[in-house]
């Protein structure tokens, strides 16, 4: 369970849970975040569990032994969405360890937050350190699940403690309570936005692994006698317990900082280097307030909110720096434990495929590292690959729920995850779920998105390329439908494949 936990914790808890609750609001996006954790997250973890515990293999293989040889294009598909998300995964794994360099060498003291990311960033280090993890990653995959196990026992917990720690602290912090109001004050009104619920699923799949096919390729290790059922509620919960305790740490901390940071810009502009939205308030001479931070902090390169911010939150602590360098060292580790996570499923596929092990993980990490080198090298690039996979992230779990329907749900349930070592009793609500609810919110938020997409932008809304509108809907249908399209007209050699490797099985 810690190496599942690992490779659901890392940073898309950390980085990714607080920049998307801030572009969405705070308390309302929230609410729709609770409500999927219950009706997508929990619901399709316990269906890999239960996969897993059957076919003990990928999810291309275990696709066909459930559905036919039919649906093997869809495995492949589900496969390759989480490869796809490793690609820039990959760049963001590279900032965290470039960022534990800096904090142990003591590169974070300068008192600009914004110096040390935007000089990153505008360099071609990201795509050094991209590579740097692609390779280590492989190393591990190359070692097996036997040496992740090893590892995430002993990083995660010292992960959870440290940021229990730090979250004590910012809760101390001046000005905290205001950051807790944005981060738990809800408008009702913004919860008729449709991106606000796609938003909240595809967050909800990003933090727990719901629908990647991860769950499935560690599980299809557990013991016999492993109770599916209770694992499967404690890793999403556990899972969203850290995201919300991050979002807390992160948000008390920014609201703490900026105040007395654009007391100090006032005299010396300097300070606020390479945030151009906050310079401008600035000169303007608007006060702080709810509102500019809305306008400025959380809407200017968001990407950038947790690597800007946080090293304020330990300049303001004793022994800071040292607390700041464990903190990167923890964060880079668990971004790692997710990237071998994502390795494992790709290399698990080929596996299955009947490619050789070794030779398919040097080839996956170097196809990985060419299609994450432009993510690596320009932050537009690496939000729309963002948002276009974290879209499809929608599409992955409703292939789960068809394949299992097309097998029978209450077959399905009364096999696997009713069996005579688990301790808890799944009822017909989930028959409900996975047959009726995950296919009704995969397909009515797809619809009300292309809907409010086609209001607000009736000319570009189908542009597969748009500079200044990296998140429409074009560019999500393009790249998801030619891949699709690929996998679909392959899905014979994929099925004549898997059951070839299921009959020497």
């Amino acid at each position: 369970m810690l190496a599942m936990l690992g490779m659901a914790v890392g940073t898309g808890n950390i980085w990714r849970f607080p920049r998307i609750a801030a572009q969405s609001g705070g308390g309302e996006f929230l609410v729709a975040w609770l409500v999927f954790l219950f009706l997508w997250s929990v619901p399709l973890v316990l269906l890999e569990f239960g996969l897993a515990r059957k076919t003990r293999c990928g999810p291309v293989r275990a696709f066909v032994q459930l559905a036919g040889p039919g649906w093997a294009w869809t495995g492949a598909l589900v496969v390759f969405v989480a490869s796809a998300i490793a690609c820039y995964y990959s760049v963001v794994a590279g900032w965290t360890a470039r960022y534990a360099v800096a904090a142990i060498g003591g590169e974070l003291a300068a008192p600009a937050p914004g110096a040390f990311w935007f000089d990153f960033t505008g360099s071609a280090l990201p795509a050094a350190a991209h590579a740097a993890m692609l390779g280590l990653a492989a190393l591990v995959v190359f070692r097996g699940v036997t040496a992740i196990e090893k590892v995430t026992r002993v990083l995660m917990p010292a992960l959870i403690v440290l940021i229990l720690i730090l979250v004590v602290r910012a809760l101390s912090l001046p000005g905290a309570s205001d950051g807790l109001a944005f981060l738990f004050g809800i408008d009702w009104g913004e919860l008729t936005n449709a991106r606000l619920w796609t938003e909240a699923l595809t967050q909800n799949a990003w933090d727990t692994g719901a629908g990647w096919g991860l769950v499935l390729c560690y599980a299809a290790y557990q013991r016999e006698r492993e109770d599916t059922a209770l694992n499967s509620f404690v890793l999403p919960a556990a899972n969203n317990a850290i995201s919300l305790l991050a979002g807390i740490m992160v948000f008390c901390t920014v609201f703490s900082a900026v105040p007395p940071l654009l007391e100090r810009a006032a005299e010396d502009p300097s300070q606020l280097r390479g945030l151009a939205s906050l310079e401008e308030a600035v000169r303007d001479g608007r006060p702080f307030s709810e509102e500019l931070m809305q306008e400025t902090v959380f809407s200017e390169d968001n990407a950038g909110i947790t690597f800007i911010w946080m090293p304020e939150l330990f300049r303001s602590i004793p022994a800071g720096g040292f607390f700041m360098a464990l903190f990167f060292v923890a964060l880079a580790l668990a971004a790692f434990t997710s990237l071998i996570s994502m390795l494992e499923l790709t290399a698990r596929a080929f596996v299955d495929a009947g490619f050789q092990r070794r030779k398919a993980i040097l080839g996956i990490a170097a196809v990985m590292f060419l299609l994450g080198l432009p993510s690596a090298l320009s932050m537009k690039v690496l939000d729309n690959q963002d948002w276009v996979w974290s879209m499809a992230l929608i599409l992955s779990g409703l292939f789960f729920a068809l394949a299992v329907g097309r097998y029978g749900v209450r077959k399905f349930r009364e096999e696997t995850l009713n069996q005579e070592h688990s301790n808890i009793r799944i009822g017909r609500w989930w028959d409900f779920v996975i047959r009726a609810v995950v296919p009704f919110e995969a397909v009515v938020l797809t619809a009300w998105l292309l809907y409010q997409a086609w209001r607000d932008d009736p000319q570009g809304w189908l542009l597969p390329f748009d500079p200044g509108n990296v998140e429409n809907v074009g560019t999500v249908l393009f790249q998801i439908g030619l891949v699709a399209a690929v996998l679909l007209l392959c899905n014979r050699r994929l099925a004549a494949s898997a059951r070839e490797r299921n009959n020497l099985a």
